[in-house]
């Protein structure tokens, strides 16, 4: 989408800079730049980028907060593949890495602990950006899509399907492997579509939005308890796993369809900045700024539950990761609206982090990453309820 014209290019051509052979961009150097290039306009005495018809700011904060992420979420990564009951240095973890390293120490890395650590690191950085598209169009904290549904919808999916193959034989082996994602990304598909029917009345309204999506959640979650009661006792247990958010035995094949959403739906979120800012303000005035108001929530409601869903189908029901990482980067990045690709960074880090956490604390035993989750966003959680009460009072 077309951002608005940097003040710099309009101070740049009123000084007679080229109007011919050259974008009217001007330049800290004063030297013109074509028209496919990449500019970088002064814009009340910051920095941007201008690529074609599209323009950002290049804040230091928000840049600083990627960088950083991306640095963190690196060392992070290479702690919880070296951390494990086969021991390996941080050397030589570098090391098979880059293609060296003995069979032994290539099979731990490569085969066991790396698509482990990487599905952590891509499923925390898409619900995320979820939670930070759901928060952006809402202007609400509390809608994500743990609050409004969709990862519960996308257990509900997973748990008919758990309960409906059993647990023994070569079809529920087959099943586990493909139905279960494939069921909790349509359940999750499904349940966020049903909150965007519900809601919609000439619009979608962000605490309308919030409330359906509370009693979507109830009633999935619900029918979740009661597929489980109907359950064989191991089918159950299977499901308790995977309800909870779990990254045990996952793989390569859980890797692709998160990365590929990452590298498709979160730089169409970067696009879509200048509507997300739009969107902060009152329907009116996002109408007076050009912003196609229902067409534009509608389709960031749809990118967010995409994202939401694929990350469920993963790893599970992983909580509080979309709640809490976007409101972090909010605070990390000194922005209005939670920054997608620094809400991205931290939720990366969350979810390598909480995995590492869930190995390492109790001996012998390896705890659901989810439940680690929950027990760090909890308390979060509660203090935005109760910030949420103090604020309606005053």
């Amino acid at each position: 989408m077309t951002g608005p014209p940097a003040d710099g290019a309009a101070d740049g051509s009123a000084r007679g800079a080229p109007a011919t052979g050259a974008t009217s961009v001007g330049l800290a150097s004063g030297v013109p730049v074509g028209g496919d290039a990449l500019a970088r306009p002064t814009v009340k005495g910051r920095t941007g980028v201008r690529l074609g018809p599209f323009s950002w700011p290049l804040r230091p904060r928000p840049i600083a907060l990627v960088v950083g992420g991306l640095a963190l979420a690196a060392a992070v990564l290479s702690v919880a593949i070296a951390y494990g009951d086969f021991p390996i240095s941080l050397g030589q973890v570098v090391d098979v890495l880059l293609g060296g390293g003995s069979r032994s120490q290539r099979f731990v890395v490569v085969e066991l602990r790396l698509p482990r650590v990487l599905t952590g690191l891509l499923v925390g950085a898409a619900l995320a950006a979820s939670g930070a598209i759901f928060q952006a169009i809402s202007r609400n904290p509390l809608a994500t899509p743990d609050i409004i549904g969709v990862t519960w919808g996308a257990g509900t999916g997973a748990v008919l399907v758990i309960v409906l193959a059993g647990s023994s034989g070569a079809v529920a082996g087959a099943v586990a492997r493909v139905g279960v994602p494939l069921a909790a990304l349509a359940g999750g598909l499904i349940a966020g579509l049903v909150v965007h029917g519900i809601a919609w009345r000439r619009g979608i309204e962000g605490f309308r939005l919030v409330l359906v999506g509370v009693g979507v959640t109830a009633i999935t979650a619900n029918a979740t308890q009661y597929l489980l009661t109907k359950a064989d006792v191991n089918d159950t247990a299977r499901a308790m796993v995977w309800i909870a958010g779990s990254l045990n035995n996952r793989g390569w094949e859980h890797i692709v369809p998160v990365a590929l959403a990452l590298v498709v739906l979160l730089p169409a979120s970067v696009l879509a900045t200048r509507t997300l800012g739009a969107l902060q303000f009152g329907d009116d005035t996002t109408r007076g700024l050009g912003v196609r108001l229902n067409g534009a929530r509608t389709a960031l409601l749809l990118l967010g539950v995409v994202l939401a869903a694929v990350a469920t189908a993963a790893a599970g029901p992983i909580g509080f990761v979309a709640l809490a990482a976007p409101q972090i980067a909010v605070r990390l990045a000194g922005t209005a609206t939670p920054a997608r690709c620094g809400s991205a960074g931290v939720g990366a880090v969350r979810g390598v982090l909480s995995d590492l956490i869930a190995r390492q604390l109790v001996d012998g035993t390896e705890l659901p990453v989810g439940v680690v989750t929950a027990v760090l966003g909890a308390p979060y959680l509660m203090h935005l309820l109760i910030r949420s009460r103090r604020e309606a009072r005053t």
